[in-house]
């Protein structure tokens, strides 16, 4: 489709912005939201956390890096549609596979460019998310009306059973991240980790493989008898998109599970472990969409800068007095983290094993990882056999 033809992005409250198409000639409808990160944007269009959603980068130049498969979250693009400013023409990246446009294209989404993101961002800012369609197709605005007026809302719908997987797979470890040098890598040893995928990253499991650990990803759907059963030492409930409330499978195997293993709940998980403590969530204005969100860690008394990108929260006040709040957005204040001690229990709102720039929450895994046993000898350097490997691979992408 050629980048020259005209699209439409239309929020339910009327409001119209006029692009071109440099995706797929595709009608989607989903919650438009905006993500303030500076890069990443091949991990925000493979990120499972926003199936149902239409992305706009506020950062005015998308794409010139083109795209690389080993930066993916996900075995392909699950957002609805994605909306940019300018979206690059040139691309200069030696690891590069292709451009963005081409990419969007292949997998169906539709892209907007030269729209006007900040008068966009502006508006949800004070207005809040709002349900949309994007058009690449031509098609005019008042069958486009009917699109949105026939769509479901976001909240109260239940997203995760169409993006988990749908039988286990188990994964051997990785070796560490020999260029990941502070903080040093975490080495766990042999540990046997269950995964519950609700639209887990691809980053998430790596960072546990690298960590030393055999990894199991699960359907969101397995209950706690066939955890167990597989006997991990301790349990990940994962990222993933939409109203954590409808997801009750989820939380009835994490109740089932407290107790009796480690859990470490990330975005999602975070959620659904506070649902299956006994407390409430609530959905955000805006959400957090971004690299760039400070958080407060209440233990050590540090700020930390993370990757967020959820739309639904944790009531602080809600959860049981055993439960002690970790981390508080700095931003608006809101929950990003609580631990159990006693019930081995720690979650997070952010993101632990992105890297937006700063390793700020990398230290998270270790924690975790700590509750299921002592670490090894962290920092030590990788052998030089398997480091000269780490590197043929790179020099030979």
């Amino acid at each position: 489709m050629s980048a020259q033809t005209p699209g439409t992005l239309l929020l339910a409250d009327g409001t119209a912005y006029r692009g071109l198409s440099a995706g797929a000639a595709a009608t989607r409808v989903g919650e438009v939201v905006f993500n303030t990160s500076l890069t990443g944007y091949p991990e925000v269009v493979t990120d499972a956390s926003y199936y149902g959603q239409i992305v706009a980068m506020t950062y005015p130049l998308i794409g010139n890096y083109g795209i690389t498969r080993d930066d993916f979250e996900s075995r392909r693009a699950f957002l609805s549609g994605l909306v940019v400013r300018r979206l690059a023409g040139l691309r200069s990246n030696y690891r590069a596979e292709g451009d963005l446009g081409p990419y969007l294209a292949e997998q169906g989404v539709p892209c907007l460019t030269e729209i006007d993101t900040r008068a966009l961002t502006r508006r949800i800012r004070i207005h809040g998310a709002v349900m949309g369609v994007i058009d690449t197709t031509g098609a005019p605005v008042e069958t486009l009306q009917r699109v949105l007026a026939a769509a479901p809302p976001f909240a109260g719908r239940d997203l995760v059973q169409d993006v988990s997987c749908q039988q286990p797979q188990a994964l051997d470890p990785l070796p560490p991240d020999e260029f990941l040098l502070d903080p040093p890598p975490i080495v766990a040893g042999p540990r046997h980790i269950a995964v519950l995928d609700c639209g887990v990253k691809s980053n998430i499991v790596r960072s546990l493989q690298r960590a030393g650990c055999r990894v199991t990803v699960f359907p969101a759907k397995t209950d706690a008898a066939d955890i167990r059963a597989a006997k991990p030492d301790g349990v990940v409930l994962s990222n993933g998109p939409g109203d954590p409330e409808p997801v009750t499978y989820v939380v009835d195997t994490a109740r089932a599970l407290l107790g009796k293993l480690p859990i470490l709940g990330i975005c999602l998980g975070h959620q659904l472990l506070g649902l299956a403590m006994g407390g409430k969530t609530y959905k955000l204005p805006f959400g957090h969409h971004g690299g760039n969100h400070p958080v407060h860690d209440l233990l050590h008394d540090r700020v930390q800068i993370t990757t967020q990108n959820h739309g639904f929260a944790v009531a602080g006040d809600s959860l049981p007095k055993t439960a002690t709040p970790t981390h508080v957005n700095l931003n608006d204040q809101t929950l990003e983290g609580f631990r159990d001690v006693d019930r081995r229990v720690l979650a997070v709102q952010f993101h632990p094993e992105a890297a937006p720039g700063p390793h700020d929450a990398l230290p998270v895994f270790a924690e975790f990882l700590a509750m299921t046993g002592p670490l090894e000898a962290a920092g030590r350097r990788l052998p030089e056999s398997a480091a000269a490997a780490v590197r043929a691979e790179r020099d030979a992408r």
